[in-house]
C-alpha cells in the first residue's frame, strides 16, 4: 500500500499488504489520512482511514492480510495509538 499526498491523500495498491509507505507529491497534504510525525521522516496514518479507502477495492481475504500487516508493524513498534508509522518517500 502506498499513501500518496498531493491535493489530498489517496491510497494506491490497497491490496498489497507487504509494503506500506507515504509518497509525498505536490503540497504533501495528508488531510484526514493522518498526521506528520515530528521527526520529518515519517507520517502517522490512521488505520481506519486505510480500511475506508480500501473498502470495495480489495479481494476476499484482505482483512486477514491487513491484520497480519498490523501485527508485524506492532511487533516492530510502528503502531502509535490507532496509527501506522510510515516512512516518507519524496
Amino acid at each position: 500500500m502506498i499513501v500518496v499526498t498531493d491535493a489530498g491523500p489517496t491510497l494506491e495498491s490497497p491490496e498489497d499488504c507487504k509494503r506500506f509507505h507515504v509518497e509525498v507529491r505536490g503540497a504533501g497534504d495528508l488531510g484526514g489520512a493522518g498526521a506528520w510525525a515530528d521527526d520529518g521522516e515519517h507520517a502517522l496514518i490512521d488505520v481506519d482511514w486505510v480500511r475506508q479507502q480500501a473498502a470495495g477495492r480489495v479481494p476476499d481475504g484482505w482483512d486477514a492480510d491487513f491484520e497480519g500487516m498490523l501485527g508485524y508493524a506492532r511487533s516492530k513498534g510502528w503502531i502509535e495509538g490507532s496509527a501506522i508509522r510510515a516512512h516518507l518517500e519524496r
